[in-house]
């Protein structure tokens, strides 16, 4: 049998093997953590009463915020390797046989090693020159912010030196060592020759390498880091210093500061209570009609999604809620699983997504537009969905269950309210253009916090701690791929494979209509491997700009890009996704894998609709 974590771990990194909690010489790092989390939400909710309440704008909240966020950044992503949060396919690891295994994962450790080392020395070099750099408000150094990229990267090589020379044999780290000494030796050697061969050595650079360090298990941060440094050191004239802007860069967008704090407003969603309340609202509506609770699933995903931002957390919030009656009523666990998927890839388009908000950043699009269009689309995609399980439910057996009374329906209505109104609040709120994605983040924070307190048991102090920490390492594992796709992104423009590839798609024959059906097939393929944010910083850049000259509407062209990486992250055998919703609902993979393809097809259906019709997507902007 498969689990999740066969396809999605990470190199065992903690004391604890499976320590979430991470190790006890990092606690003061997450103290840290937890306390700027609590700076970035308490400066941007500042900003918010200031501008909004008092109309007196406090210019230095938005730099302040930015500092607190990169260190938060830089700590959170040390959290995550000392607590094995680091995204990495672990897939075809698996299939190499167990004596070798151990080897292979000591070389992963030694080679995300070798990445610190080779960039440490460029990082504080930058953090040392960003000194003459004075920031406009508060009038500081610009060091003060980004010594937090160095001073990030010297704490996870002590984490990995810790952990390497715990757990690993000294043959395989000095066999190891040996290997990538040889490959270093190897790539300097055949420089010249790389460099003569301009962008066609991207080929062994950005793909080779970068494949093989996945292959091995090498986190995907990391993997693109390896391969952006080696083209840099190997295979251009370019200083290996811009890599660190270009990460920098990607790592420190405004629009970013969101992201964490939608990450915490899920871990709210889910400790108060406040999903299950909305959960229980719609199966009194629907629990009593044939497919209803497979309606109140997808109905539930929706509505929650646009609190949370996750996928992983709106199907934590939703299965175990409704799985045990789904049951009951004689849905088969595999089905129930397939359902749980692919509604979760629906909803992946419903505000606040946090797959939206850095595609807002990293290819220049209105974030107000593309939450106003992915409601639409996720309505559309809902559709389908709903059609395929209302047609195997048709055998549905509902004898004993019975209509909720008016009564009953009230009252679940009156206490799932005050959770109904957040993603409206959201969604109403950015895509008016009253307030940005960041000012609402914040506001729906609070106002989580405080209903939860007050009309949903509460959170406790420990609880409420541990979510804060949580955050920080998820925040620091999403931003660190962030910023080393940007890097790779940026090498592959200014190699000129954009140009390339731009001529070569811009001259297929059947124009906007091939195009557009190869980027489904492109982001199907990537939403497979690398899940939806590495792919979208890393393909954005190179792709967008074409779909623009060959005249599809940049919020449609997103939209379609989005919906083929969903797809292609719940389909297996490959799509991470999917093992995530069998581990939430404790279903063999094995069982579930053949009840999910009608469901795969039927999101295709949709996502060939919404890409021939564009008015799904800009129709209500």
């Amino acid at each position: 049998m498969t689990t999740a974590e066969d396809h999605l771990a990470l190199p065992q990194v903690s004391e604890n093997p499976d320590a979430r909690g991470g190790s006890r010489f990092m606690r003061p790092v997450e103290v840290i953590s937890a306390g700027l989390l609590l700076a970035v939400v308490g400066l941007l909710l500042s900003g918010v009463v200031s501008r909004y309440v008092f109309a007196a704008p406090v210019v230095w909240i938005e730099e302040a915020a930015s500092i607190c966020f990169l260190w938060l950044a830089m700590l959170g992503a040390a959290i995550a390797l000392d607590r094995n949060e680091h995204l990495r396919l672990t897939l075809f690891l698996n299939m190499l046989p167990e004596r070798l295994r151990p080897f292979v994962e000591t070389l992963a450790l030694l080679t995300i090693g070798s990445f610190l080392v080779g960039l440490m020395r460029v990082a504080f070099e930058y953090a040392y020159e960003e000194w003459f750099i004075t920031s406009a408000a508060l009038n500081i150094p610009n060091t003060f912010r980004v010594a937090a990229i160095p001073l990030g990267m010297a704490m996870m090589l002590g984490i990995l030196l810790v952990h390497l020379f715990r757990t690993s044999q000294v043959a395989h780290i000095a066999l190891g060592t040996a290997v990538l000494a040889a490959l270093a030796l190897g790539l300097w050697l055949g420089s010249p020759l790389f460099i003569a061969l301009g962008s066609t050595s991207l080929l062994l650079f950005l793909v080779v390498i970068v494949a093989a360090c996945l292959a091995a298990g090498v986190p995907i941060a990391f993997g693109f880091g390896i391969g952006t440094l080696t083209y840099l050191a190997f295979g251009s004239h370019v200083p290996v210093f811009v890599m660190i802007g270009r990460m920098d860069e990607g790592m420190s967008s405004v629009i970013l500061l969101s992201v964490p704090i939608f990450v915490l407003l899920g871990c709210v969603l889910d400790a108060t209570g406040m999903g299950k309340a909305i959960i229980d609202f719609l199966g009194s509506l629907l629990g009593h009609v044939k497919a209803g609770m497979s309606y109140v699933l997808l109905g539930s995903l929706f509505i929650v999604s646009g609190i949370s931002g996750s996928k992983v957390s709106d199907m934590a919030t939703v299965a175990p809620a409704l799985f045990p009656e789904m049951k009951r009523r004689g849905n088969k666990p595999p089905e129930m699983i397939a359902l749980l998927a692919t509604g979760a890839a629906m909803a992946d388009t419903v505000p606040p997504s946090i797959v939206l908000i850095v595609l807002g950043s990293v290819a220049g699009v209105s974030i107000a537009g593309l939450f106003t269009s992915g409601i639409v689309v996720a309505i559309v995609l809902m559709a389908v969905l709903i059609g395929l399980a209302r047609w195997k439910a048709r055998h549905e057996v509902l004898s004993g269950v019975s209509r909720a009374s008016f009564a009953a329906v009230f009252k679940l209505a009156l206490i799932a309210a005050p959770a109904l109104v957040l993603p409206f609040l959201i969604r109403s709120t950015v895509a008016g253009g009253v307030a940005t994605a960041t000012e609402v983040s914040t506001i729906a924070v609070v106002y989580a916090i405080f209903i939860g307190i007050v009309l949903y048991g509460g959170i406790g102090w420990a609880r409420f701690y541990t979510m804060l920490v949580e955050t920080a390492a998820m925040t620091g594992a999403i931003l660190l791929i962030l910023g080393t796709a940007l890097a790779m992104a940026w090498a592959i423009t200014q190699a000129g494979v954009a140009q390339v590839l731009a001529d070569m798609m811009t001259d297929l024959p059947g124009g906007w209509i091939s195009f557009m059906a190869l980027s489904i097939v492109i982001f199907l393929i990537l939403g497979c491997i690398l899940e939806g944010l590495p792919a979208i910083v890393l393909m954005s850049p190179l792709m967008f700009p074409i779909a623009k000259s060959l005249g599809i509407h940049e919020i449609q062209y997103a939209m379609v890009v989005v919906v083929a990486m969903n797809i292609g992250l719940m389909t297996p055998p490959i799509g991470i996704g999917f093992y995530l919703a069998c581990k939430i609902g404790n279903v063999s993979p094995d069982e579930a894998i053949g009840a999910i393809w009608p469901y795969i097809l039927a999101l295709i259906v949709g996502l060939i609709v919404i890409a021939a019709v564009p008015w799904i997507s800009i129709g209500m902007l």
